[in-house]
């Protein structure tokens, strides 16, 4: 059975990231998909300039409507979000949501290669750490992982032993299943998964392609968000999201602009 899902993102106006691989992606594949953006961006950010404006004075007024008229969801996924005071009202509606059966997703965009955003606040970091702690399933990508976990940035990646440092680490940070994208393992590129329905740690190696697309992160959220809805356990549904993304990746990346972003509606 297809699913009601909510996303909550930024919406660029030019280039595929974001809620706009998210939306096509979810929509082809049968999902009933909803949205409120958390920013509204000019363009992607690997251009050099762009303007971000904060939406959430929108999302607060939005979500008051939507009470009143009464409208549910299966599932909430949550990725950038603008400002410290959204982060924290937005942890706290998805722990609302969690207590009526809404599953929660989050993907805690803050930081990479080694170093958090620009704007990135310590205070944001924890309000970060209340959304982990209300979500079914988090991904961060392995700069997000180690500064949800307090843990120290290893450049040359991990061994086997110190992944599952990282994931325990994390469920002690309150974070329940987890995908842990853009790590290194035993030398090799990989993503670290962990199962709370099987407590399970899963190591996933893959070859890296060399082409840098903006938005494969949020491709990874939504096509393993859409696995999990489809009753897939986690590892399997990493795996389905790594195997489509490389796919997608060899396919386009002699495109002359790739910071355009992945050209989703063609996946299909």
């Amino acid at each position: 059975m297809k699913k009601k899902i909510l996303l909550l993102n930024d919406l660029p106006g030019y280039g595929k990231v974001a809620l706009t691989t998210a939306i096509p992606l979810l929509s082809r594949m049968g999902h009933h998909v909803f949205n409120l953006p958390t920013a509204l961006v000019s363009n992607t950010l690997d251009w050099g300039k762009f303007h971000i404006q904060d939406t959430t004075d929108y999302i607060k007024n939005s979500l008051k409507v939507w009470e009143e008229l009464d409208f549910h969801f299966d599932a909430v996924s949550t990725g950038f979000l603008a400002s410290e005071e959204q982060a924290r009202f937005l942890a706290e509606y998805c722990g609302k949501l969690k207590e009526q059966g809404t599953l929660i997703f989050a993907d805690p965009i803050m930081a990479d290669n080694g170093k958090l955003y620009n704007g990135i606040s310590d205070r944001k970091i924890l309000h970060m750490k209340e959304l982990v702690r209300v979500a079914d399933y988090i991904v961060p990508n392995y700069t997000e992982a180690v500064y949800l976990a307090n843990m120290e940035y290893r450049p040359n990646g991990l061994t086997e032993s110190e992944a599952a440092d990282l994931v325990q680490n994390l469920r002690k940070a309150g974070a329940s299943s987890i995908a842990i994208t853009s790590a290194r393992v035993e030398g090799s590129p990989a993503v670290i998964t962990y199962d709370a329905s099987e407590d399970r740690i899963t190591i996933l190696p893959y070859e890296e392609v060399k082409a840098r697309f903006p938005g494969t992160g949020d491709i990874f959220s939504a096509l393993f968000m859409a696995a999990i809805l489809d009753g897939q356990n986690v590892s399997t549904s990493a795996q389905s999201a790594m195997t489509t993304i490389e796919s997608m990746i060899t396919q386009y990346q002699t495109l002359p602009e790739t910071y355009k972003g992945l050209p989703v509606e063609q996946m299909f």
